[in-house]
């Protein structure tokens, strides 16, 4: 993609224009194999890419602990995030035959369907309003499935396509770039791995052994960033138990490690809710066996030399295992701010 295609939406100052804007509900657009080309020709895969891109420069060599600006905006996102925390406490499993896909998780997600305009209007002020239903939709597309009860990559998408929302209308901003990974997206990560633990969700379209991982993607990416030129790290150490244990807080690389490893290792049933035969997998992962077995492209991914090689390589499989795969990108919602139009030269 050429350089110009990358320009990130961060500093949304300049995007928002002086007239009102005219904010539509996103709609699905990509209905067959071949409308795959204008999706890679849109204005929204470039606006996509290049805000994924310069989130990815923004932690390049900087830990999880790295002390960075925390804005108002950012808080709020944060508290949001926290909202739907709570409410899967208030919102406990209940019991049935199968062991995955918990109902529970449909009454979860009525609530936050029928609160998400309410939640997205905390964030996004006053004079920016008309937003909010737009907005809105990538939230509620960001936590899974509620037919289906399943998580994947896509919906890990729509969480990223509505924080790049929210930069080109200028809620969050250039200097907001680390706290967006390292504080919204981390604490969105916590609430769906709670998710996918408490109602044991299915992967969406995994790969099993033979995918990065079951349910996300962008942590490996912008997690790979932060390991760059680390002065001891190297890729051949995130298999190595001793290591993970000491820098998983650190780094976001490691704890999507160790968060594989917890569902190979923690007790197959909690809280005694669920009954039955246990075969070895646990809150509905692929994975099971020893690590070069259950993550066959990760431990692959410990041979290559460098942090930065594992960085070029991942944004490389990013792009052509999710955003140029018809499975994950049939679900996409294109409105104003994300257009399927194509890119405008000049």
């Amino acid at each position: 993609m050429a350089e110009g295609e990358r320009q990130p939406p961060p500093d949304s100052s300049e995007e928002t224009p002086s007239a009102t804007p005219t904010f539509i509900i996103p709609k699905k657009e990509i209905h067959t194999v071949p409308d795959m080309g204008k999706w890679k020709r849109s204005q929204a895969y470039a606006d996509y890419i290049g805000f994924i891109l310069t989130l990815n420069e923004g932690v390049k060599g900087k830990k999880l602990t790295f002390d960075y600006k925390v804005s108002e905006a950012i808080e709020k996102l944060v508290a949001l995030l926290d909202t739907l925390d709570r409410w899967i406490d208030e919102t406990p499993p209940v019991d049935q035959p199968s062991r995955f896909g918990n109902k529970a998780y449909r009454t979860w997600y009525a609530k936050l369907d029928q609160e998400a305009e309410n939640l997205v209007a905390t964030v996004i002020p006053t004079n920016l309003a008309a937003a909010v239903p737009e907005v809105a939709v990538y939230l509620k597309e960001a936590v899974g499935n509620s037919t289906r009860i399943d998580y994947g990559t896509g919906h890990e998408a729509a969480f990223a396509a509505f924080l790049c929302c929210l930069c080109k209308i200028g809620v969050l901003r250039v200097d907001d770039q680390v706290a967006i990974v390292f504080k919204v997206f981390d604490r969105y990560l916590e609430v769906m791995r709670k998710l996918q633990k408490t109602y044991r969700m299915e992967p969406a379209g995994s790969q099993g052994v033979w995918g990065l991982d079951d349910f996300q993607f962008l942590p490996f990416i912008w997690g790979s960033s932060q390991l760059i030129d680390h002065p001891h790290l190297e890729p051949r150490h995130f298999v190595d138990e001793k290591a993970v244990s000491e820098n998983h807080k650190d780094y976001m690389f490691l704890q999507c490690i160790l968060f594989i490893t917890e569902l190979l290792t923690e007790e197959p049933f909690t809280k005694g809710r669920f009954s039955g035969e246990w075969r070895g997998r646990n809150a509905a992962s692929m994975k099971t066996g020893p690590f070069a077995e259950h993550s066959n492209q990760l431990w692959n991914i410990s041979a290559v030399p460098s942090w930065s090689k594992v960085n070029q390589g991942l944004i490389r499989m990013y792009k052509a295992e999710c955003l140029e795969k018809f499975p994950v990108i049939q679900h996409f919602k294109f409105g104003s701010l994300l257009p399927i139009h194509p890119v405008t030269s000049g």
